[in-house]
Protein backbone atom coordinates (compact mmCIF):
# COMPACT_ATOMS: atom_id res chain seq x y z
CA UNK A 1 0.00 0.00 0.00
CA UNK A 2 2.74 2.77 0.63
CA UNK A 3 3.96 2.33 -3.09
CA UNK A 4 0.39 3.00 -4.26
CA UNK A 5 -0.28 6.20 -1.74
CA UNK A 6 3.76 7.09 -2.77
CA UNK A 7 2.31 7.24 -6.68
CA UNK A 8 -0.57 9.01 -5.53
CA UNK A 9 0.96 11.51 -3.50
CA UNK A 10 3.45 12.03 -6.67
CA UNK A 11 0.66 12.88 -9.49
CA UNK A 12 1.69 9.92 -11.27
CA UNK A 13 0.70 10.96 -14.93
CA UNK A 14 -2.03 8.97 -16.73
CA UNK A 15 0.22 9.07 -19.72
CA UNK A 16 2.44 6.40 -17.78
CA UNK A 17 -0.62 3.95 -16.56
CA UNK A 18 -1.07 2.20 -20.08
CA UNK A 19 2.42 1.86 -20.62
CA UNK A 20 3.53 -1.74 -18.91
CA UNK A 21 -0.30 -2.81 -21.44
CA UNK A 22 1.20 -1.45 -24.28
CA UNK A 23 4.56 -3.14 -24.05
CA UNK A 24 2.90 -6.42 -23.20
CA UNK A 25 0.46 -6.84 -24.98
CA UNK A 26 2.91 -5.94 -28.14
CA UNK A 27 5.55 -8.29 -27.14
CA UNK A 28 2.56 -10.91 -27.30
CA UNK A 29 1.70 -10.25 -30.43
CA UNK A 30 5.30 -10.08 -31.73
CA UNK A 31 6.12 -13.70 -29.53
CA UNK A 32 3.11 -15.21 -31.02
CA UNK A 33 3.90 -14.19 -34.77
CA UNK A 34 7.43 -15.13 -34.56
CA UNK A 35 6.37 -18.78 -34.07
CA UNK A 36 4.03 -18.76 -36.88
CA UNK A 37 6.79 -17.46 -38.66
CA UNK A 38 9.47 -19.84 -37.56
CA UNK A 39 7.37 -22.30 -38.12
CA UNK A 40 6.59 -21.52 -41.38
CA UNK A 41 3.35 -19.61 -42.13
CA UNK A 42 2.05 -22.74 -44.08
CA UNK A 43 2.09 -24.86 -41.01
CA UNK A 44 -0.26 -22.57 -39.44
CA UNK A 45 -2.27 -22.15 -42.99
CA UNK A 46 -2.84 -25.71 -42.43
CA UNK A 47 -3.95 -25.39 -39.00
CA UNK A 48 -6.80 -22.60 -40.55
CA UNK A 49 -7.14 -24.94 -43.81
CA UNK A 50 -8.39 -27.73 -41.11
CA UNK A 51 -10.55 -25.28 -39.02
CA UNK A 52 -12.53 -24.10 -42.32
CA UNK A 53 -11.07 -20.54 -42.88
CA UNK A 54 -11.13 -19.54 -46.49
CA UNK A 55 -8.22 -18.66 -48.02
CA UNK A 56 -5.81 -20.54 -45.43
CA UNK A 57 -2.65 -19.75 -46.63
CA UNK A 58 -3.25 -16.33 -47.47
CA UNK A 59 -4.57 -15.37 -44.38
CA UNK A 60 -1.56 -17.45 -42.61
CA UNK A 61 0.46 -15.20 -44.57
CA UNK A 62 -1.49 -11.91 -43.10
CA UNK A 63 -2.42 -12.84 -39.32
CA UNK A 64 1.64 -13.90 -39.02
CA UNK A 65 2.80 -10.26 -40.61
CA UNK A 66 0.24 -8.85 -38.54
CA UNK A 67 1.18 -9.84 -35.68
CA UNK A 68 4.88 -9.87 -36.30
CA UNK A 69 4.51 -5.81 -37.71
CA UNK A 70 1.55 -5.15 -35.03
CA UNK A 71 3.38 -6.22 -31.89
CA UNK A 72 6.21 -4.06 -33.05
CA UNK A 73 3.94 -1.39 -33.77
CA UNK A 74 2.59 -1.30 -30.54
CA UNK A 75 6.01 -2.20 -28.54
CA UNK A 76 7.01 1.18 -29.74
CA UNK A 77 3.95 2.94 -29.49
CA UNK A 78 3.33 3.76 -33.49
CA UNK A 79 -0.42 4.09 -35.20
CA UNK A 80 -1.65 2.34 -31.69
CA UNK A 81 -5.71 2.87 -32.86
CA UNK A 82 -5.12 2.33 -35.96
CA UNK A 83 -3.21 -1.27 -35.67
CA UNK A 84 -5.51 -2.37 -32.97
CA UNK A 85 -8.00 -2.71 -35.24
CA UNK A 86 -7.31 -5.55 -37.01
CA UNK A 87 -5.67 -7.08 -34.43
CA UNK A 88 -8.75 -7.08 -32.23
CA UNK A 89 -10.58 -8.42 -35.45
CA UNK A 90 -7.68 -11.35 -35.41
CA UNK A 91 -8.57 -12.15 -32.06
CA UNK A 92 -12.19 -12.36 -32.76
CA UNK A 93 -11.75 -14.67 -35.50
CA UNK A 94 -9.60 -16.67 -33.76
CA UNK A 95 -12.39 -17.55 -30.97
CA UNK A 96 -15.45 -18.49 -33.19
CA UNK A 97 -13.33 -20.26 -35.15
CA UNK A 98 -10.05 -22.07 -32.87
CA UNK A 99 -10.96 -21.54 -29.41
CA UNK A 100 -14.37 -20.60 -28.78
CA UNK A 101 -15.38 -24.25 -28.84
CA UNK A 102 -12.77 -24.94 -26.32
CA UNK A 103 -14.87 -22.75 -23.44
CA UNK A 104 -14.00 -19.87 -21.37
CA UNK A 105 -10.41 -21.10 -19.46
CA UNK A 106 -7.03 -20.92 -21.48
CA UNK A 107 -5.37 -23.50 -18.99
CA UNK A 108 -7.76 -26.43 -19.68
CA UNK A 109 -6.34 -29.51 -17.49
CA UNK A 110 -7.39 -32.93 -18.84
CA UNK A 111 -5.16 -34.92 -16.82
CA UNK A 112 -2.27 -35.99 -14.71
CA UNK A 113 0.78 -37.83 -15.08
CA UNK A 114 3.92 -38.97 -13.39
CA UNK A 115 5.60 -36.06 -14.98
CA UNK A 116 2.95 -33.34 -14.17
CA UNK A 117 -0.60 -31.80 -15.70
CA UNK A 118 -1.32 -32.66 -19.07
CA UNK A 119 -3.12 -29.98 -20.66
CA UNK A 120 -5.66 -29.59 -23.71
CA UNK A 121 -6.62 -26.92 -26.42
CA UNK A 122 -6.78 -23.46 -24.97
CA UNK A 123 -10.14 -21.76 -24.59
CA UNK A 124 -10.99 -17.91 -25.52
CA UNK A 125 -10.31 -16.22 -22.24
CA UNK A 126 -6.13 -14.76 -23.26
CA UNK A 127 -7.79 -13.56 -26.72
CA UNK A 128 -10.76 -11.58 -24.54
CA UNK A 129 -7.76 -10.22 -22.46
CA UNK A 130 -6.10 -9.08 -25.47
CA UNK A 131 -9.59 -7.59 -27.03
CA UNK A 132 -9.75 -5.84 -23.55
CA UNK A 133 -6.21 -4.47 -23.97
CA UNK A 134 -6.46 -3.65 -27.23
CA UNK A 135 -9.95 -1.40 -26.98
CA UNK A 136 -8.42 0.76 -24.03
CA UNK A 137 -4.86 0.93 -25.62
CA UNK A 138 -7.43 2.30 -28.85
CA UNK A 139 -9.24 4.55 -26.53
CA UNK A 140 -6.65 6.22 -24.61
CA UNK A 141 -4.58 7.74 -26.99
CA UNK A 142 -1.14 8.66 -26.78
CA UNK A 143 0.80 7.15 -23.64
CA UNK A 144 4.40 7.71 -22.40
CA UNK A 145 7.47 6.56 -24.40
CA UNK A 146 5.63 6.01 -27.67
CA UNK A 147 6.22 7.41 -31.34
CA UNK A 148 2.51 8.69 -31.47
CA UNK A 149 2.74 11.21 -28.38
CA UNK A 150 5.74 12.21 -29.97
CA UNK A 151 3.48 12.93 -33.31
CA UNK A 152 0.99 14.48 -30.86
CA UNK A 153 2.79 16.70 -29.12
CA UNK A 154 2.29 19.94 -30.92
CA UNK A 155 -1.09 18.80 -31.63
CA UNK A 156 -2.77 18.35 -27.89
CA UNK A 157 -2.60 21.19 -24.75
CA UNK A 158 -3.08 18.87 -21.93
CA UNK A 159 -1.07 19.08 -18.51
CA UNK A 160 -0.41 15.17 -18.04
Amino acid sequence: MFVLDSLKKVNFPSRWTLLPLRVVIGVGFLAHGLAKWNRGPAKFGALLQHTGVPFPLQTAWFVTGLEVLGGIALIVGLLVTVVSLPLIASMVVAIFTVQGHYGFSSVNTIGLTASGPVFGPPGYEINLLYIAGLVALALAGPSALSVDRLFSRGKTVGAD
